[in-house]
């Protein structure tokens, strides 16, 4: 590590809780990210304190407003008392953020640790489903949608966009070269995000809540990566989590989880528990078309391999939501998916 950039990180420190001098950072450790393409490193100080640096790859006004946004809805969350890392510092013209280091052990670890026992597993998935409806409350007080570098909430057009479009151009048509059915299952799309995006909109949305983003430290749940944070629906966050392709939650553990999140939004506020299902499984496709298409896109193009692997359970989920009666009126969209699946064998 050059003087230089240690030098960087004190002078970036000076003033915090954590003000070292350069000589007592003893090293950089370069922190390999999933679909990112941020820059992590594990900074070690006195005692072996260890903090994160987070710095965009380029200083592209996309990437410095991305780290401005990580930065301000990280103070934000914190402010709140919701389970993030403490951020430190902010260097605007870098975008350089140094925040707390909660460690190196994910929820995804957890679950895919054969020491951990199942029941262990299942109480911080519990722990983690009652956190994440305070965060969603909580976290739209004295939300500013200024604070957001993407979008300032997520509606039709980013569902569209994003999610359905991305599903159909990055998977279909260019990982499984598919040009059939294409457009009827687009209007089943545009359907779908209509009917999603009546589900109110005015809750703190952190849009890629999954078990690889969620930290363990000590024995509690701590979020990450929440920089793409906005306002939206409820039941967005909690479909990314139970659908999660990672882990592969049962049908079971999935309807036990939704209980227990159920209750702890009780707890909150009131909310219809019969509408929020049905805007659940509208939201939990949109997610799950996100899903798809991000995986394809970073198989392919990005030549991370790593998500290669899920894409079969990922399909099979989307196959299993669109089975539900209320999803009957998306037949082409499920044409589709069943097409999908039979390539992607081949593919794979």
């Amino acid at each position: 590590m050059s003087r230089d950039a240690k030098l960087e990180i004190s002078e970036l420190l000076n003033d915090t809780e954590k003000s070292w001098t350069p000589e007592q950072i003893s090293a950089m450790e370069t922190v390999v990210p999933d679909g990112s393409t941020r820059q992590f490193y594990r900074i070690v100080g006195p005692d072996d304190q260890s903090l994160m640096c987070v710095r965009p790859q380029c200083q592209t006004s996309n990437e410095l407003a991305e780290a401005r946004a990580f930065y301000q809805l990280g103070v934000h969350l914190w402010t709140r008392s919701i389970p993030v890392p403490k951020i430190y510092a902010l260097q605007p013209e870098t975008g350089m953020v140094i925040c707390e280091d909660l460690g190196q052990t994910r929820l995804y670890d957890l679950v895919h640790d054969p020491k951990v026992s199942t029941a262990t597993c299942e109480a911080m998935y519990e722990k983690t489903v009652r956190l994440l409806a305070e965060m969603q409350v909580k976290g739209s007080h004295g939300f500013q949608t200024t604070w957001c570098w993407d979008t300032p909430r997520y509606d039709r057009q980013l569902m569209i966009e994003r999610e359905s479009e991305y599903f159909l151009h990055a998977f279909c048509a260019e990982l499984l070269c598919l040009d059939s059915g294409l457009d009827d299952a687009r209007n089943d799309c545009f359907l779908l995000a209509t009917k999603a995006a009546e589900a109110p909109a005015t809750f703190f949305l952190h849009r890629d809540f999954q078990s690889r983003n969620i930290m363990i430290t000590g024995s509690e749940p701590r979020f990450i990566d929440f920089q793409g944070g906005r306002l939206g629906p409820l039941g967005y966050d909690l479909a990314s989590l139970l659908i999660d392709p990672y882990c592969g939650l049962t049908e079971s553990q999935q309807q036990q989880l939704f209980a227990v999140y159920l209750d702890a939004l009780s707890r909150s506020m009131n909310y219809d528990a019969k509408q929020f299902e049905y805007e659940y499984t509208l939201l939990a496709l949109q997610r799950n078309l996100q899903i798809i298409g991000a995986f394809a896109f970073l198989s392919r193009v990005r030549q991370k391999q790593f998500f290669e692997q899920f894409l079969m359970t990922s399909i099979g989920s989307l196959a299993d939501l669109l089975a539900k009666p209320c999803a009957a009126e998306y037949a082409a969209l499920q044409k589709l998916t069943h097409i999908c699946r039979d390539r992607l064998e081949y593919y794979i």
